[in-house]
C-alpha cells in the first residue's frame, strides 16, 4: 500500500481557469462535463488537479510516463470521488495491479486530495 497527497491552492486554479485551453490541456473530456455540472466552481476544478499529483505521488514515479488528462477525479451519485484511468495511466495501473481509494476536501483556501494505492 502506498498513499499519495496533494493540496492546490484554490486562488491558483481560478487565475489558470481563464488561460486558453487549460481545463482542455489537463482534465479529461468526463471531468470537464462534471466540472460543468458543478457550475465550474474553483475548488472543484483545483481537487481535480490535486487527485492527479496525489495519484502520480501514490504510483511512486510523479508525472512520468502518461498524460495529466489521463487521470480522471470523478464522483459517484453519492458524491464518493475515484480515479478513472485512460491511455497510459490506464496501462500503468493494469500492469501494476493497484486498485485506489480516494479522499477529497476542500476550504476556501485550499483543495486537498489523499490517494491511496493497493
Amino acid at each position: 500500500m502506498t498513499v499519495g497527497i496533494d493540496s492546490v491552492e484554490i486562488k491558483r486554479i481560478k487565475e489558470l481557469i481563464n488561460k486558453e485551453r487549460f481545463l482542455e490541456r489537463v482534465f479529461s473530456e468526463d471531468e470537464i462535463k462534471e466540472f460543468t455540472l458543478r457550475n465550474n466552481k474553483p475548488e472543484h476544478i483545483a481537487a481535480a488537479f490535486a487527485g492527479k499529483e496525489a495519484f502520480s505521488k501514490a504510483l511512486g514515479t510523479g508525472i512520468s510516463g502518461f498524460k495529466l488528462k489521463e487521470i480522471s477525479l470523478l464522483h459517484l451519485e453519492n458524491g464518493k470521488p475515484y480515479l478513472k484511468f485512460s491511455g497510459n495511466a490506464l496501462s500503468i495501473v493494469n500492469e501494476k495491479g493497484l486498485s485506489f481509494d480516494v479522499s477529497v476536501t476542500h476550504t476556501d483556501l485550499l483543495a486537498t486530495v489523499i490517494v491511496i494505492a493497493f
